[in-house]
């Protein structure tokens, strides 16, 4: 496993969570298939997709197995440039992911976490598969 230099800094932010009860700080981001992470752990290594990221955490997909309070180091693929941190596993379901709490972002990776962040705030939001509604006019009476 790798160590950073002391330039990390602890993550912290302060957007509210303002609809319903949830036990975050900060509201998650759903993410389509535009977010990759690659990340390092004493059981491996691997590629998976990112579910949703906020600025304290994120969930990510993979088969692998992850252990409640395994620690992981990430290394985001976005165009906004290098993204590492160092993040702890809250909870894991086998065969669909790992929800994550990030520890630490080095200082000069922040401002491009901030501007993925940003990026994905911005995307427009999937939409739900609608059933279209028939409109029928009643004929017209004569």
């Amino acid at each position: 496993m790798r160590e950073y230099t002391r330039s990390r800094v602890k993550t912290v932010s302060t957007m509210q969570v303002t609809t319903g009860p949830s036990r975050r700080r900060t509201s998650r981001i759903s993410v389509a298939d535009s977010v990759w992470v690659y990340w390092e752990s004493p059981s491996g290594r691997d590629v998976s997709k990112v579910k949703d990221l906020s600025p304290s955490g994120l969930f990510i997909e993979t088969r692998s197995r992850k252990r409640e309070g395994e620690l992981l180091n990430l290394h985001f693929l976005v165009q906004e440039g290098q993204i590492r941190a160092e993040a702890v596993v809250r909870h894991a379901t086998a065969g669909r992911g790992a929800g994550m709490k990030i520890n630490s972002v080095p200082t000069q990776d922040a401002p491009h976490l901030h501007k993925l962040l940003m990026r994905l705030r911005e995307l427009p939001k999937p939409q739900l598969n609608a059933t279209p509604v028939a409109v029928i006019n009643p004929a017209p009476s004569t």
